[in-house]
């Protein structure tokens, strides 16, 4: 299953909640709705099969400074969202396996290079890559 983001529809279609705080691609984060979906197949499916999060993960402008790329949002973001993972693993939804999108910046299909979701900064012109904040974070949380 892969998770961006909950959607809200009122009346006129797609709402944006007030004061909602969003990633480069305007959508709200919203770490609850990941609990929420879990719980929600699991009482609707009883057979429900073990569920692996294959893509999770925030576009944000991220910005060399020398040698780091400084992005708490998205180091944020994964705490939050792996956070609602744990409340559903702990109501008994068997999760097997996270993966977040993405390992590296790439070519995102609608907006090519101007978005960047990775977790290892690519410098574009030279193709050097390093490792962000988040990456760190993660790191020391996988350990």
């Amino acid at each position: 299953m892969n998770y961006y983001s909950r959607g809200v529809i009122g009346a006129q279609g797609g709402v944006l909640p007030e004061g909602a705080s969003v990633t480069d691609m305007g959508w709200e984060i919203h770490p609850q709705g990941l609990t929420d979906l879990m719980l929600r197949l699991k009482a609707d499916y009883p057979a429900l099969p073990p569920i692996y999060i294959t893509e999770n993960g925030a576009a944000f402008a991220d910005e060399r400074s020398g040698d780091r790329v400084h992005d708490p949002r998205r180091t944020e973001f994964l705490s939050t969202h792996l956070s609602a993972l744990l409340q559903a693993t702990q109501a008994g939804v068997d999760v097997r396996g996270y993966f977040a999108w993405s390992l590296m910046d790439n070519f995102e299909w609608a907006h090519g290079y101007q978005k960047r979701f990775g977790l290892v900064y690519v410098d574009y012109a030279t193709q050097e890559r390093l490792l962000k904040d988040s990456a760190l974070w993660y790191q020391a949380f996988l350990k």
